[in-house]
């Protein structure tokens, strides 16, 4: 499978792919950059902020609702504007929002981390019914928060570990036991998506790909994006079977800017699966 360039610029850190499934507009970020950015037709618009700003959910047509270092708010696409949800550790410098997903039962899922990587920082939450809960605490890296297609299953990582980890979520989404091991050794895993059959894609950091995992953790095979650093996929297009690939600039060693002039580019895959719809935040 080949992959092409999407979007002409370059992030310094792209994460946050989100396929809006009414709009059929695909949204990412550059979280460094304090930027959101999409495309209509072919004109890219951007977004500025003035705080790091790294994943959403859509609420409906117009509206996001989008992560912050310091909160989560209402986004208007049309309009641009914001407005306030709930703060999101806004009483800690040190940290930042990273991976988030809208889940089967319309909560949004946020992971934070420090903004230098400061061990065990992060935390993942859980916005439901008007409130924020923390759900795991002591994580380094948040990533490869997503969902089974089932709603019985939800999948996150501290990306420091290479493990993933997998959660039973009870009839109202809420996870309920413990979180069991569901890959080892997943090699600087960063964001995951689920597709319809039940299949986790995660970008792997550092490796120029995205691996695809069988619903039992089996490793099945491996796409390959143009960037070293590959942050995040969603599924999107008319058909849902296009992956979107964010990549980012971050560290790159010498050898990588010999070998590719994409990185940070976002990448588009065809016909690789069938993706979800992606899930709708209910407020």
């Amino acid at each position: 499978m080949t992959y092409t360039v999407y979007s002409e610029t370059k992030c310094a850190l792209g994460e946050g792919p989100l396929w809006h499934p009414t709009r059929n507009q695909l949204f990412w970020f550059d979280i460094i950059g304090m930027c959101l950015h999409t495309k209509v037709d072919d004109e890219q618009i951007t977004w500025q902020f003035d705080e790091h700003v790294s994943a959403a959910g859509w609420v409906d047509h117009d509206t996001l609702l989008m992560a912050s270092e310091t909160s989560l708010s209402k986004f208007d696409i049309e309009t641009g504007d914001t407005e306030f949800v709930c703060s999101l550790e806004a009483d800690n410098d040190l940290t930042r929002s990273n991976d988030g997903r809208a889940d089967p039962y319309g909560g949004f899922w946020i992971g934070t981390m420090g903004k230098n990587a400061e061990p065990k920082a992060g935390a993942i939450y859980r916005y439901y019914d008007g409130t924020l809960r923390k759900l795991v605490d002591n994580v380094t890296i948040t990533n490869s928060i997503c969902f089974s297609p089932d709603g019985k299953h939800a999948y996150y990582c501290d990306t420091v570990t290479d493990k993933i980890m997998r959660i039973a979520l009870d009839q109202d989404g809420w996870p309920e036991g413990k979180a069991e091991l569901f890959i080892k050794g997943a090699n600087h895993p960063d964001g995951s998506v689920v597709d319809a059959e039940g299949n986790l894609w995660n970008a792997q950091w550092g490796s120029y790909r995205v691996a695809c995992y069988a619903p039992d953790g089996t490793l099945q095979r491996y796409v390959d994006v143009g960037g070293l650093q590959s942050s995040c996929p969603a599924f999107g297009g008319p058909d849902g079977t296009t992956l979107f690939v964010t990549t980012a600039q971050q560290n790159l060693p010498p050898e990588a800017l010999e070998k590719s002039d994409l990185h940070g580019h976002v990448f588009a895959v065809e016909n690789v699966a069938k993706g979800q719809r992606e899930h709708q935040v209910i407020l």
